[in-house]
C-alpha cells in the first residue's frame, strides 16, 4: 500500500460547490421557478412567501429560499431587508428641515393667493416654512376682491399682508389694482403665467411646453383638450400635476422668487 500524501485529501476548487446567491426579493425582481418553467416578477413579499405575477396576470406563491433563477443563475430568495427611514434634512422648499418642531402660533400678518390651486401648490412646497414661522395662506378668489380685502386687513406695523397674483404683467387689470392698495404694509406681487399651472415645469408633467390657447379661450381647458387630458381640470391639477411636484426645483424660479418675497416680507417689520 503506497504512503499517504499531504496532498490526499486536497480538493480542486472547481469541484467545489458554491451555495447560490443570496438575493432580496425586492418588488419587480423578475424570477425564474426551474421546476415548473414559471417566470415572474416579484409583487409581495410576506414572512416566509413570495409572490410572482406573469405576463399573464396569473400569481403564484413560493416559499422563500433555494431553488430559484435570476438572470440565468442559481439564487436563494430572502426576504427584503427594512427600508432605513431617515429623517430629511431639507423641505421641499430647499430650507432646511426642522424635525419634530410644533407650528408657531400664527402671526397676524398673512400671505392670499390668487385660488385653491394656487394656495394647494404654496401649501405643499413652502408648508414646512409656512408652519415654521406661523404664517397662514388664504386664497383671494379673484383679484377685483383685493381693495376690499386690504381696507378690512387694515394691515400695519406687526400685521403685514401679502398677495401673489396670477398674470400681473405692465399695464393688465391686475397691475392697476396691485398698485391701488400696496404700500408699507401691503405687498403685492405676482407671476407672469396666466395660470399657476404655467408655474410647474413642462418636464415635471411630461410635456415639452405648455400649448398656447387662444386669447377669449378658457385656457384650463384649452390645455387638457391640446393635450389630450381629462376634461376634469380639478382632476387634471391633483393627479397630472401637482400631484408630481416634490419640490422648489420643479417650479418656474419666476413662482419662487415672488413667494420667498412675501414670506420675508410679511415675517419681517
Amino acid at each position: 500500500m503506497p504512503p499517504r500524501s499531504q496532498y490526499d485529501n486536497l480538493v480542486h476548487p472547481r469541484t467545489v460547490k458554491k451555495p447560490p446567491v443570496q438575493v432580496e426579493a425586492e418588488k419587480d425582481l423578475v424570477v425564474e421557478d426551474p421546476s415548473s418553467g414559471f417566470v415572474g416578477a416579484v409583487v409581495r413579499c410576506e414572512r416566509d412567501v413570495v409572490h410572482l405575477e406573469d405576463r399573464f396576470g396569473r400569481v403564484k406563491g413560493y416559499p422563500l429560499g433555494p431553488g430559484f433563477w435570476v438572470e440565468g443563475r442559481p439564487v436563494t430568495l430572502v426576504r427584503p431587508k427594512a427600508a432605513v427611514v431617515t429623517a430629511p434634512t431639507r423641505s421641499a422648499s430647499g430650507s432646511t428641515y426642522v424635525a419634530g418642531a410644533r407650528a408657531r402660533v400664527a402671526r397676524e400678518g398673512r400671505i392670499y393667493v390668487e385660488g385653491k390651486h394656487d394656495a394647494e401648490l404654496v401649501e405643499k412646497v413652502w408648508g414646512h416654512d409656512l408652519r415654521i414661522e406661523g404664517v397662514v395662506v388664504e386664497p383671494l378668489h379673484g383679484v377685483d376682491d383685493l381693495p376690499g380685502i386690504v381696507r378690512e386687513f387694515r394691515p400695519s406695523s406687526g400685521r403685514r399682508l401679502g398677495v401673489l397674483v396670477d398674470h400681473l404683467v405692465t399695464g393688465s387689470k391686475e397691475t392697476r389694482i396691485a398698485a391701488q392698495v400696496t404700500g408699507a404694509h401691503a405687498l403685492v406681487v405676482g407671476h407672469p403665467f396666466i395660470d399657476i399651472w404655467q408655474a410647474v415645469k413642462p418636464a415635471v408633467v411630461g410635456i415639452k411646453a405648455w400649448p398656447t390657447v387662444p386669447k377669449g379661450e378658457d385656457w384650463k381647458g384649452g390645455v387638457c383638450r391640446r393635450l389630450g387630458w381629462e376634461d376634469d381640470t380639478g382632476y387634471v391639477w391633483a393627479q397630472r400635476i401637482l400631484a408630481r411636484v416634490t419640490t422648489w426645483t420643479d417650479l418656474e424660479p419666476a413662482l419662487i422668487g415672488r413667494v420667498e418675497e412675501l414670506i420675508d416680507f410679511v415675517t419681517t417689520g
